[in-house]
């Protein structure tokens, strides 16, 4: 079921909560959702506090430069692919020096899926304190259904390695 705005916010507020109460930072490194997450993190007055910097490296380009993810992974296993959202997520948490993040790479459509990774996949990498831990999904819908499914997934993924 594809979340509604109000539903992304009240995560988004939980999230913040959270992050004042455990003294934290999160980043986030983002190429299906668009920034997305990072747009509903900063829709709660007050994110400041535990939201510097994000990263929508949509392009694989970006995703090496501004996140230090090895041509060689994504040659091997594509943009949307476990090590590709581990290496993001690493990234991300080293150039901002968050201790807390989360990477998405997916396939949102409606077309550019395949076989092996139809639309609607997306893996998801989330680091806490140092651990890093990748997750597969497959979600239903259209290209927005989609991006909104992994916002709401990523902001609860946050919630569960904070709470």
């Amino acid at each position: 079921m594809t979340p509604a705005p109000e539903d992304i916010r009240v995560l988004s507020s939980r999230l913040g909560e959270l992050c004042l109460k455990r003294r934290v930072q999160v980043t986030t490194a983002e190429s299906c959702t668009g920034g997305g997450v990072a747009t509903a993190i900063t829709d709660i007055a007050g994110s400041s506090a535990y939201f510097e910097t994000g990263y929508v490296t949509y392009s694989n380009a970006a995703k090496q430069r501004l996140l230090g993810v090895p041509l060689a992974l994504l040659e091997r296993h594509g943009a949307v692919s476990e090590s590709v959202v581990e290496a993001m997520v690493a990234g991300a948490c080293a150039e901002s020096g968050a201790s807390h993040g989360v990477a998405i790479s997916g396939v949102a459509g409606p077309g550019g899926g395949s076989d092996h990774k139809p639309v609607g996949t997306v893996w998801f990498a989330f680091a806490a304190d140092g651990v890093c831990v990748a997750e597969r999904c497959h979600f239903a819908g259209n290209r927005d259904d989609v991006r909104r499914q992994a916002i709401a997934y990523a902001l609860q993924g946050l919630i569960d390695r904070l709470s």
